[in-house]
């Protein structure tokens, strides 16, 4: 947790826009306020010094300035009425606008708390925050962790590597290497009562070596069973582990279940089963693993033999192996190739013998650097270093971290967002490559993927330089196998081609032309991927060599930084951050992802098996990533549609509303008399209008959530906050102010003119008050896409409220200034006439210019909401041929992309991911039960020697399958088209069209 950085405080960019636009607002009303000032003063001088004697000036303005001294009188009342205006016209600062916008979020916040489509084994998706929810619609950059964000981080002992020989391979009849079927027979573990009849491994000489008691296998398990800091416990009378990392206890249960069983330890002593043997070994001193080491070691003593035993990443091992023995270090090495190839993580075993002198001497160094108090980790670190050295290699190990279910679909579907997607990993570079493959980050059509993986800052900068002048050159060759040593996709995933006819190539996304940064960074036609080095990154993140980097990586589509730490992701997320100015989502299931998540814009936690330190830091949490794909392309879009809506909508009301005084201002001298009722300046955004647009925030969407997922390109606009900005904000202001405008010259015109007696401040009020609320109610019925009872009932019962209201407030019950207007009002056919004259000249050009940009100017969202209307009205017309017997047959459809077959891991990703593990605890004894002076604390103890064979039969729960894995078929993507003039394709069947026209604006 050193690297998880500060907590900072978050807020979304339209928080950051509105506080601007409220300054600017302000600075309007001040303006307002200061020719009203200006104006009364002229007026004042003008003509209204002429009513002294009917009306004389306040005593107050007297008390002030002689009565002879007119214009300094005149001056004091021009000021008196700045103020004045000030007051009358505050309520175009919109001070409720921020609570609305509050109860707007935390509805969506619970959208997604609700969503049964993000529930994963009982875990839903839960909203940690409720003033993010719209940035979710507008993310450019995507950082994710690997292990347990991608993969299940559920691990399986898969196959090894022992003195040179190569178990776990599935061979066929003809000897040739195949992937295991359903009908692929098993080891048979059933003779080990202590087996997990859930462990599937399918190379039998393994076990049979083993049974031989083969010296090599036998060590091989030994260190397996011994080489940890797993802690044993009983549940339900079965013996499980708990381990530090699921790597770890996948090891252990592995050992367990070829004969080699740890049954319990305490701080001095471990002790296995060893074939049906019960072994204690003494406990000297375990080194323990941490993200500089990536490596752990035990110190055993056994029959006056003094053991060191050691795993860890391949890298390290091999450096500190005793000279000599090539051969068999290159045979390991080409099988740990191999199994990274295969996107398996793998770890190395090494062992040697020490002297009781060898380890005397280093045992002072070591108490002597464990008891230091200064730089304390360093100098055990480097103690550690002397004895780790000289070692004998044993073999390798090769687990299998699944992907989840949905993953590769997932990252396909924010790409064609036009999301960038970053990996940050612990792994090798071969394994990153191939676990780029298998999740479709990296994909067959790339042009070419950059490899940088200079060992010093001139190298970096070489190899970037290089890759961005072949970024600006159509011909750079592709990456091949055989030119670059990179294994390459084995799975044939194709994808549709830049030509493929679909609906993203014949829309637009925003008026026309295409939007996003992705877009005008990259052509479509030189897509490229970038894989670094941590090594490499380090001087790629220097000062001088960042802006290189950052340019180099913004022109790739997808970037994977292999080999970081904690504080490299958090750094790499701050720079695109910085110098991008992009919206950033960082997406991680550990405690080494804090730092990322609290450095980007949105933290997203994964509730896996790493803990809940991701999730605490987060602003969102899920289950598993596929969920991310719902959680942008639904929530976070409809998140931002509504609240964009609402805002635009928002500030056209109040200014609609307000600017009535203003224009008032010229008929009543400049006196700050209120046009309206001070009741209805009240209730106006309390009552009367709060409702249907709150209706319209939490529930309107343009096209329903299928959609949304099937056309990733609807969520592009929020990339360049097309929906809401400065521009978008002075369209509504000006609508505001042309609707105030004519609302209340139409009103006065009709009124004044009146032959119904409709004179008077109080009949004129009320009448502009009603025709304004008719208008701005239906101007929120217009601006409404999808309907729902709520917004029925919030829509008209507004306008009855309103009416109601009215009706009750200028009765006889209260003593108003506006008695019987409202009577007076209702009751003339000119003030009906007037209503319906004013919404229909207002609302025309409204309807009008939306039909004709639907109709010349589509956006996506516009042809995709007519394709959904027309499949409602297919499946209506289906459902009518079906009542007829008119049915059709069905077709199957043929997918455009086939799922890999083969999934993909890592390669000593375990020894860069794996976090400190119990090592401390174990030797002090610190949390185990009776203390270090209690002797053997044996948590399986006399159970374990007294079990019988007929207890191998039950069922064994060790970590590594203590999750079941939940299977769903993945889905796929396929190409759809606009309905043409003859027919459409349905379900892989040509259906007759039925004809529709758009209505709904």
């Amino acid at each position: 947790m050193q690297n998880s950085g500060k907590t900072k405080l978050k807020r979304t960019s339209i928080d950051r826009l509105l506080n601007y636009l409220i300054i600017g607002i302000v600075m309007f009303l001040l303006c307002m306020c200061t020719i009203c000032t200006i104006a009364c003063g002229i007026w004042e001088s003008q003509i209204g010094v002429k009513f002294q004697v009917i009306q004389p000036w306040d005593v107050f303005v007297e008390a002030i300035v002689n009565r002879q001294n007119q214009s300094g009188a005149i001056a004091v009342i021009a000021v008196l009425m700045f103020f004045s205006y000030f007051i009358v016209l505050n309520t175009v600062v919109p001070i409720s606008l921020y609570v609305s916008v509050e109860m707007i979020r935390l509805a969506h916040s619970f959208w997604i708390n609700w969503d049964q489509e993000m529930v994963f084994k009982d875990i839903p998706a839960k909203a940690r925050t409720t003033t993010l929810n719209e940035e979710l619609g507008q993310i450019e950059y995507i950082f994710s962790d690997k292990t347990g964000t991608l993969t299940q981080n559920i691990m399986t002992f898969n196959k090894c590597s022992i003195n040179g020989r190569r178990y776990g391979d599935v061979v066929d009849e003809a000897g040739e290497m195949t992937e295991p079927l359903e009908n692929t027979p098993l080891t048979d573990f059933s003779d080990n009562p202590e087996a997990d009849l859930k462990f599937r491994f399918y190379d039998k000489t393994l076990l049979r070596d083993v049974k031989k008691r083969d010296p090599d296998c036998d060590l091989f398990f030994r260190l397996l069973s011994l080489c940890h800091t797993v802690m044993p416990d009983e549940k339900n009378g079965r013996l499980v582990y708990q381990a530090q990392s699921p790597d770890e206890g996948a090891l252990v249960d592995a050992a367990r279940n070829f004969g080699f069983v740890f049954l319990y330890r305490n701080p001095t002593s471990i002790t296995c089963k060893i074939m049906d043997e019960e072994v204690e070994y003494e406990l000297l001193d375990i080194l323990d693993f941490n993200n500089v080491r990536k490596r752990m070691s035990v110190i055993l003593r056994k029959d006056g033999k003094i053991l060191l035993y050691c795993k860890g990443a391949d890298s390290i091992i091999m450096e500190r192996l005793r000279p000599g023995n090539d051969q068999l270090k290159q045979i390991t090495n080409d099988h740990l190739n191999s199994f990274a190839s295969d996107g398996l993580r793998t770890l190395c075993l090494a062992w040697k013998e020490l002297t009781p002198t060898q380890y005397s001497t280093w045992k002072a160094k070591y108490h002597e650097a464990t008891v230091a108090l200064e730089n304390r980790e360093e100098k055990v670190d480097a103690v550690a270093e002397e004895i780790e050295k000289d070692l004998i290699l044993i073999g390798a190990t090769a687990i299998e971290d699944k992907l989840q279910d949905g993953v590769p679909d997932a990252i396909y579907s924010l790409a064609q967002a036009e999301i960038k997607i970053w990996v940050l990993t612990g792994d090798k570079l071969e394994t990153a490559i191939n676990i780029g493959y298998s999740c479709k980050l990296l994909t067959d059509d790339m042009r070419e993927v950059f490899i940088i993986d200079a060992d010093d800052a001139a190298g970096t900068q070489d190899q970037l330089e290089k890759a961005k002048t072949k970024l600006g050159s159509p011909d750079s060759p592709m990456l091949s196998p055989a030119a670059d040593g990179i294994p390459r996709s084995k799975s044939g995933v194709t994808f549709p081609g830049p030509g493929s006819p679909t609906i993203h190539d014949i829309a637009t996304v925003e008026n026309g032309h295409s939007n996003g940064t992705a877009a005008k960074e990259m052509d479509e036609n030189n897509i490229c991927a970038l894989v670094i080095q941590g090594k490499s990154l380090v001087f790629a993140l220097t000062p001088a060599m960042e802006m290189l980097f950052l340019e180099v990586a913004s022109l790739c589509r997808a970037v994977i930084c292999c080999r970081v730490t904690p504080l490299q992701k958090a750094l790499v997320v701050g720079l695109v951050k910085k110098h991008k100015k992009a919206i950033t989502l960082a997406i991680g299931d550990g405690a080494n992802d804090v730092s990322m998540i609290k450095v980007a814009h949105i933290g997203v936690g994964i509730s896996g098996q790493e803990g809940m330190q991701a999730v605490l830091a987060s602003d969102y949490s899920i289950g598993q990533f596929r969920f991310l794909k719902r959680l942008l392309l639904v929530h976070g879009r409809w998140s931002y549609y509504r609240m964009s809506k609402f805002l635009r909508y928002f500030f056209y009301k109040n200014f609609a509303f307000t600017l009535c005084h203003l224009w008032y201002a010229f008929f009543c001298g400049f006196t700050a008399q209120t046009v309206y009722d001070p009741w209805f300046i009240s209730f106006y955004n309390l009552f009367y209008t709060s409702l249907p647009i709150l209706a319209l925030g939490i529930f309107d969407q343009d096209v329903n959530a299928k959609n949304s997922i099937d056309f990733p390109k609807l969520y592009t606009p929020g990339h360049q906050n097309l929906l809401f900005n400065r521009q978008k904000f002075f369209r509504s202001m000006m609508h505001g102010v042309a609707t105030s405008l004519i609302l209340f010259f139409i009103a006065y015109g009709a009124f004044h003119y009146s032959v119904d007696d409709l004179q008077g401040i109080q009949a004129f009020g009320t009448g502009l008050a009603t025709i304004l609320i008719f208008t701005v109610t239906l101007q929120v019925a217009l601006d409404t896409s999808y309907w729902t009872y709520i917004n029925f009932i919030t829509i008209i019962g507004s306008v009855v409220f309103y009416l109601s209201l009215t009706l009750f407030m200028y009765s006889n019950l209260f003593a108003t200034s506006y008695l019987g207007s409202e009577k007076k009002v209702y009751s003339s056919p000119a003030f009906w006439f007037t209503l319906v004259l004013t919404v229909v000249i207002l609302m025309v050009p409204v309807v009008a210019a939306r039909f004709f940009l639907i109709d010349t100017r589509p956006t996506l969202s516009d042809r995709v909401r007519l394709r959904q209307k027309n499949e409602s009205k297919l499946k209506r017309f289906q459902v009518s041929a079906h009542v007829a017997g008119l049915t059709r047959p069905s077709a199957s459809v043929t997918p455009t992309a086939r799922r890999r077959k083969n999934r993909r891991s890592m390669r000593s990703s375990y020894a860069f991911s794996h976090e400190k593990g119990f090592g401390d605890l174990i030797t002090t004894g610190t949390n185990m039960p009776g203390g270090k002076e209690s002797g053997s604390v044996r948590l399986w103890g006399k159970k374990a020697r007294r079990r019988t064979d007929q207890n191998g039969a039950g069922a064994v729960i060790t970590l590594a399958n203590a999750f079941v894995e939940e299977s769903s078929p993945e889905k796929e993507m396929q190409e759809v088209r606009i309905v043409g003039a003859t027919g459409d394709q349905v379900d892989g069947v040509l259906r007759p069209v039925v004809p529709v026209q758009i209505t709904s604006l």
